[in-house]
């Protein structure tokens, strides 16, 4: 009997024995509650230190994100807002041209999308954001709306590419071009000469307009603008300063829009071309109709490969201005 007793006591003590070591510490525990030893520390602190810096690499990825998005969306916004403020002034802005009250720039959008280097429409973002760029490039705050302030400095972009001097050519200058060439063929020889440079960089546009099947025009077997076409040749090209005159007093109150006293026209290198409806007729209505045939569209895209920078006022008044000249930009005032 005490034999038992002593074995179950024995038994007892050895069973104490294991539990005591089992709670020691690394013994039946898991290591994350475990006091590291010395040499687990190294290779711990790593396992540790890499996902805490990824921790906070995403946190700061999460940080900008929104930053950068609310930007974004902030920037996206600014457009929008520049968009719909185009929209409702480009048929309602108020401005003066010539002593003259204006009303909007839709009869300018192709001209404006040729400087701005766009094709989006005049009530969309794209147009806003591209106009901004411009407005940044010229000096001006990068709103994205084309107000008043924007409008006079693209005129003024505009008037600066035209012919500045008005000094007459020497009669070896100009050539008689044919009566086929002028959408009047009955006008006087006197008023169907132009400077030959200028001629001759017309004829070299002219053929690449009869070239490109998208105008649709009329053509003879020589490749000449046919008898019965009527778009893109001359209305008026040289005119003397006693003719201009004449045109002046049948016009009266044609104002600074209108003719002026010292023309272009008197250089032989600004051509009136056919481009639609009334030859010349600054009627708003009328140039609304002009502006949107495929000759003046194609002029506004071409023109000015071969030298020719337009009025802006005016959709069939072109002037060629040289080649080399072609890119340049001058200031001039505003004049017809």
């Amino acid at each position: 009997m005490k034999n038992k007793v002593l074995i179950l006591f024995l038994v007892a003590l050895a069973l104490s024995a294991v539990a005591a070591f089992a709670a020691l510490p690394g013994r039946g525990q898991s290591q994350a509650g475990a006091k590291q030893s010395p040499s687990a520390a190294p290779d711990a602190q790593q396992a540790v230190s890499q996902p805490q810096a990824g921790v906070k690499l995403t946190a700061a990825i999460h940080e900008s994100r929104p930053a950068n998005a609310s930007a974004a969306s902030a920037d996206l916004s600014a457009f929008a807002a520049a968009a719909s403020k185009n929209l409702s002034l480009k048929e309602e802005l108020a401005w003066a041209f010539g002593g003259k009250q204006q009303r909007g720039w839709y009869l300018y959008t192709s001209l404006i999308g040729g400087l701005l280097d766009t094709t989006d429409e005049a009530g969309s973002a794209g147009f806003a954001a591209a106009l901004s760029r411009w407005q940044k490039g010229a000096g001006l705050a990068p709103t994205g709306v084309l107000d008043d302030e924007t409008l006079y400095r693209m005129v003024s972009t505009w008037q600066g590419a035209r012919i500045k001097s008005r000094a007459y050519p020497q009669p070896s200058e100009l050539v008689t071009a044919p009566p086929a060439e002028f959408w009047d063929p009955s006008r006087p020889d006197e008023l169907r000469q132009v400077r030959r440079d200028a001629y001759d960089a017309y004829k070299r546009m002219l053929a690449a307009a009869v070239a490109d099947p998208s105008l649709k025009l009329a053509v003879t077997r020589t490749g000449e603008l046919a008898p019965e076409e009527k778009f893109l040749k001359i209305v008026s090209s040289f005119r003397s300063r006693e003719y201009q005159e004449q045109l002046r007093q049948r016009q009266p109150n044609a104002g600074r829009a209108g003719l002026a006293v010292n023309s272009p026209h008197f250089t032989g290198c600004a051509l009136d071309l056919y481009v639609g409806g009334d030859p010349v007729d600054t009627k708003d209505a009328n140039r609304a109709l002009q502006v949107q045939t495929p000759a003046y569209q194609w002029l506004v895209r071409n023109a000015g490969k071969f030298g020719f920078r337009p009025y802006y006022y005016e959709p069939w008044h072109w002037e060629y201005v040289g080649a080399s000249k072609a890119g340049g930009v001058e200031h001039v005032g505003v004049m017809k």
